[in-house]
């Protein structure tokens, strides 16, 4: 079974501040060969879009409806995205298969309509979806090692100090959004299960359900931290509107109100996230990417 694997998810891989792929991609082809012939399935089709976690293939059993399996890059954390799907079990996500145990080998998930996510609808209603579905994701996490707000930013924090030089002129700025950081992990109002990497292309159209998120890297720590990616969904659409500041503050203050979550909070970890993902895009090489994001994070 031979194939490419898809653009995104080799640049993510390229982008990760966790280990290297070490020869994973070059694998991949054998790795859901043995996946589909060990559970008795049959490859439909890849999923090329939005695939930047983990390879997604479409496929069917001969007794039960298609669906599809996520096989994860090494660095990712499988057993925590299985133990959050099964806690959840479908409720606001989709729904895990296979026992959470077999994650590591490959999950096979609840199929989705993959080529529909609410960043279809225009922007005022796939706001509002988007936020039901996070809102059903925030629950008591269940007892297990999950990584908390306070480790994952805390290797941001470091990958972002480590890419600063003398003169920088983005030092303001991430001066700015590690203070902020500080400051929120001062005083957490609870802890959470959170989604982790939460946007509108991570919630797609299902069947017994409007719509259903996928894709977690879950994490345990404050909603407003789970909040602050979608707070910079369409990034593009709003700095390159004439009034694209208003439109960022407007969409702090109207998400904090709509799921009960503090808007300086809010704002902060916006600030954190975004200039965080800004410097990674600059390392990586992706100019124009990290120009968008730290424009947008310094009108916060």
């Amino acid at each position: 079974m031979a194939f490419e694997a898809p653009t995104r998810l080799v640049r993510a891989l390229g982008e990760s501040v966790r280990e290297a792929d070490d020869g994973w991609l070059d694998a991949l082809p054998q790795l859901l060969e043995t996946a589909v012939s060990e559970g008795g399935l049959t490859v439909e089709r890849l999923l090329l879009r939005g695939a930047r976690g983990g390879l997604v293939a479409l496929v069917r059993a001969a007794a039960a409806p298609p669906a599809p399996p996520n096989l994860a890059p090494p660095g990712s954390r499988p057993a925590a995205e299985a133990a959050a799907l099964t806690h959840w079990d479908g409720h606001g996500a989709a729904r895990l298969l296979t026992p959470a145990d077999q994650a590591a080998s490959g999950m096979l998930l609840e199929r989705l309509h993959a080529d529909m996510s609410v960043r279809s609808l225009p922007e005022a209603k796939s706001m509002l979806e988007a936020a039901g579905a996070l809102r059903r994701l925030w629950v008591e996490p269940p007892a297990f090692p999950f990584e908390t707000v306070a480790e994952r930013t805390g290797r941001q924090a470091e990958a972002m100090r480590a890419g600063l030089t003398p003169g920088d002129p983005v030092e303001p700025l991430v001066t700015e959004a590690l203070a902020a950081r500080d400051e929120l992990l001062a005083a957490p109002p609870q802890e959470r299960l959170l989604h982790g990497t939460f946007r509108q292309s991570k919630v797609l159209s299902a069947e017994r359900m409007p719509w259903l998120a996928v894709g977690p890297d879950p994490v345990v720590g404050e909603c407003a931290f789970d909040l602050a990616r979608l707070v910079r969904d369409r990034v593009e659409d709003v700095v390159g509107s004439p009034s694209g500041s208003s439109i960022t503050r407007r969409r702090v203050k109207r998400l904090a109100e709509s799921l009960d979550v503090d808007a300086t909070r809010l704002r902060g970890w916006t600030l954190f996230r975004a200039v965080e993902s800004g410097v990674r895009a600059r390392r990586v090489g992706r100019v124009a990417d990290s120009e968008l994001l730290l424009e947008f994070a310094a009108w916060l």
